[in-house]
């Protein structure tokens, strides 16, 4: 499949079998901004909508969305990237910025050296 073909196909949410659209067209964000968790944050499905494909055991009752008042409140921030804060040379954050240099540093290497 090319590039452009990937373009052109519509969004489709493997859940609950719904078409989307992107909510923004401004430039993506980088690695050094974080975004906020947005107040009120919504569900991609309507409640009592049936998730194909989560239900994988024979002669069990579908699975339905609930709505978003019954999830967990923990549930809206897990995607949100750890934010760690500036504590020093030597603190936490550093440590954990230079790891992950280190770990692309290792991919980039054995990538190269198969090539």
């Amino acid at each position: 499949m090319s590039f452009l073909r990937a373009l052109q196909q519509p969004q489709i949410c493997r859940l609950c079998r719904t078409r989307g659209i992107a909510t923004s067209t401004g430039p993506a964000a980088t690695a050094n901004t974080v975004q906020k968790p947005k107040k009120g944050a919504s569900a991609a499905c309507a409640p009592d909508t049936i998730l194909t494909g989560i239900n994988y055991l024979k002669g069990q009752a579908p699975v339905l969305a609930l709505a978003d008042d019954q999830y967990p409140e923990w549930l809206w921030t897990i995607l949100t990237p750890k934010v760690w804060p500036e504590d020093g040379p030597g603190g936490k954050a550093e440590r954990v910025r230079r790891k992950a240099e280190n770990q692309r540093r290792i991919k980039d290497r054995n990538f190269m050296s198969t090539q």
